[in-house]
């Protein structure tokens, strides 16, 4: 049986980013790349380049991003002080979310693991920080962890964004988190933190927190038994049965033993057959710091 889906159009417009190395940099909204440094031309990059969607083909690419990157830990885990650090062939410190590419081809997108399934400890990209390291979340001095474990791998689409000053008028007019845009990845496997995984997006939830708009994409690694059968929502109906419920669910719930209101999803609680598109991100560099402009494009059907 087909599984109704929210049809949405999510047009982001870019305010304000931060650099990877401190300080903030200020960017104009009025048009894709009018920046507070003029002087600094940007090299072209097609707002419509590859479309987010998915493909119904059989794709035999191996999941994990082949790349000149590892991860270095620092500190011991579930410590105020650790932190995974990204490092390229050179032996310098990379950013994973705004140096690992977005695209993979082929309708393909690459995924950082920030928290691997069956764990609880709340771990995160640190955006505020130099090469943006994965590290666990912080609350009142303390470490945070969710009350449960979350049950599918957990991460970012590199160079995203979603956009603080953009009401979204088809999910309630709710603006964007200012973080990256969240993947929920359900194939069988753990990964580990800082895995870089090959994946394709089938279904996307409107979830809104705290009257923050905080996307959840949902998506299946390649190297899942099950990839090639998995292209949209009724797809996962068949090959992964109430996962998507269960996904919208886990997410509404988790706050509410500590005392805060369920999660609210928009789009009348229905996964979206169009989500958000990519922000593209190209860097530049401004002295010593490397800064990261942004441009966006509008959302496209995966179909």
């Amino acid at each position: 049986m087909a599984v109704a889906a929210a049809t949405v159009t999510v047009t982001w417009t870019v305010a304000r980013f931060r650099a990877s190395v401190g300080g903030t940099l200020k960017v104009s909204a009025r048009s894709a790349f009018l920046f507070k440094f003029p002087s600094l031309a940007t090299k072209g990059i097609s707002p419509a380049a590859v479309p987010f969607r998915s493909r119904r083909n059989r794709l035999t690419c191996t999941a994990l991003y082949k790349n000149d990157f590892s991860v270095k830990e620092e500190g011991t885990p579930e410590t105020l002080d650790y932190r995974a650090f990204f490092i390229d062939s050179t032996g310098k410190k990379v950013s994973p979310w705004h140096d690992i590419p977005l695209h993979a081809g082929d309708g393909v997108f690459n995924f950082v693991v920030e928290i691997p399934k069956d764990s609880s400890a709340k771990m995160e990209v640190a955006t505020d920080e130099p090469f943006t390291p994965i590290k666990q979340d912080i609350k009142k001095g303390k470490l945070r962890y969710y009350p449960y474990n979350i049950n599918w791998n957990y991460g970012l689409l590199p160079q995203t964004w979603e956009d603080p000053s953009h009401a979204n008028l088809e999910v309630e007019g709710a603006l964007g988190d200012n973080d990256p845009v969240d993947v929920v990845e359900i194939g069988d496997a753990r990964a580990k933190i800082g895995d870089v995984l090959k994946v394709k997006p089938v279904a996307a939830l409107a979830m809104i927190d705290e009257g923050e708009l905080d996307w959840k994409i949902v998506a299946i690694s390649l190297n899942d038994p099950r990839a090639s059968l998995v292209n949209d929502i009724n797809d996962l109906e068949i090959y992964f049965p109430g996962t998507v419920s269960a996904i919208r669910d886990w997410f509404r719930d988790y706050k509410i033993p500590d005392g805060k209101p369920a999660n609210q999803f928009g789009l009348g609680n229905k996964p979206a057959n169009k989500i958000p598109s990519p922000i593209f991100l190209v860097r530049r560099e401004i002295g010593t710091a490397n800064a990261y402009y942004l441009t966006t494009d509008s959302a496209r059907n995966f179909k």
